[in-house]
């Protein structure tokens, strides 16, 4: 099983102080927490796009190969590339130079995005967000699977016998689908076969198995060969010294950051006791100590099936040191206890 950590690269104003980093210093940042996250072992790391004055990462894999030069083992993914307004060609380009720059470490978490303000900024219209998603994957993993493409869609010039270059490292990108709650990207990752990354940020994660299983029900419906098809959890999380430590350093930012990207009050979002309540076993929020978080995923991979889990340690600007002291204990005290009960290999 697979440990890893995303970020959106955000820059949402300190609680505290109401300071907001120049997106120079976050991206300094990121680079820093991916060195950190190679360095204590841990397997994955996922950098978010977005293209608002609140985050820092339109493109994710430029930062990602600013990390590979860094980083020796570390799997390097966008987490997610929002496809249905990007051109597929482009991000197989960037995707397979990084796995070239990284030695093949590249992948693709491709998704619909949560956000919308791509779609102007691209020229795509919303009404088509669904077929703009299908369709240019489709046309993503044609360009993964052969060298020379022939393609006709809706929304792109058609390609004919089309050379497209370079080609990455690996055989193959691995492409992974995010998917937040909606059942029929759950499907469409399994009718193709695809790994699933299931975003969960609240409530009960329980409440999400059976998009799993409509994932592997899907799958096998589609011929696709179970031992291939993997599962991911994204999830907010923290790792401290005490579960009253990881809520007091996590609720303020993360309050902070709702109110931001929703634009609604405090009043609208859980309070600290009900945010705190998330620390339950079956709870969304995975932090605590380095036992209980390690409890808490080990409790998901039952209920999922779990090849891999990545936490989102920053949902708001959390100050920089306090997000590498949960790295670091993510890599050298979660994730050993992981291994050791699941019989994973030690990372090298």
């Amino acid at each position: 099983m697979e440990l890893g950590v995303y970020s959106f690269a955000e820059r949402i104003a300190d609680p505290v102080t109401g300071a907001v980093l120049s997106p120079q210093e976050r991206l300094t940042e990121i680079v820093e927490e991916i060195e950190l996250a190679d360095q204590v072992g841990l397997d994955v790391y996922g950098l978010g796009e977005h293209h608002r004055k609140d985050f820092a990462a339109a493109n994710p894999a430029v930062v990602l190969a600013t990390a590979a030069a860094r980083t020796r083992r570390i799997r390097l993914t966008s987490a997610v590339t929002v496809l249905s307004s990007a051109d597929p060609v482009r991000v197989f380009q960037d995707f397979a130079t990084l796995d070239l720059l990284s030695g093949g470490r590249a992948e693709i978490m491709a998704g619909r995005g949560a956000f919308t303000e791509s779609f102007p900024l691209f020229g795509f219209d919303l009404d088509d967000y669904h077929e703009l998603f299908e369709e240019k994957l489709q046309l993503l993993l044609a360009l993964n699977e052969s060298e020379r493409v022939t393609w006709t869609g809706k929304h792109r010039a058609e390609l004919r016998d089309q050379p497209v270059h370079p080609r990455p490292a690996q055989e193959r990108l691995p492409i992974w689908i995010g998917v937040g709650g909606t059942p029929s990207s759950a499907v469409r990752a399994g009718t193709f076969g695809l790994p699933l990354a299931l975003g969960i940020i609240a409530g009960d994660v329980r409440r999400f198995a059976p998009l799993a299983d409509l994932y592997r029900h899907a799958a096998a419906e589609a011929g696709h060969d179970p031992s291939g098809l993997r599962v991911s959890v994204n999830a907010h999380g923290f790792v401290a010294d005490s579960a009253e430590e990881a809520i007091e350093k996590t609720y303020p930012y993360t309050q902070k950051a709702m109110q931001t990207f929703l634009n609604v009050p405090a009043s609208a979002l859980p309070s600290r006791r009900q945010y705190a309540n998330e620390l339950v076993p079956h709870g969304a929020l995975v932090a605590g100590t380095p036992e209980q978080v390690a409890e808490k995923i080990l409790f998901q991979r039952e209920v999922f099936g779990l090849d891999r889990f990545l936490m989102q340690i920053s949902v708001g600007t959390m100050p920089h040191a306090d997000v590498m002291r949960s790295i670091e204990l993510l890599g050298t005290e979660v994730a050993p206890v992981i291994r050791q009960e699941i019989g994973s290999p030690v990372a090298a």
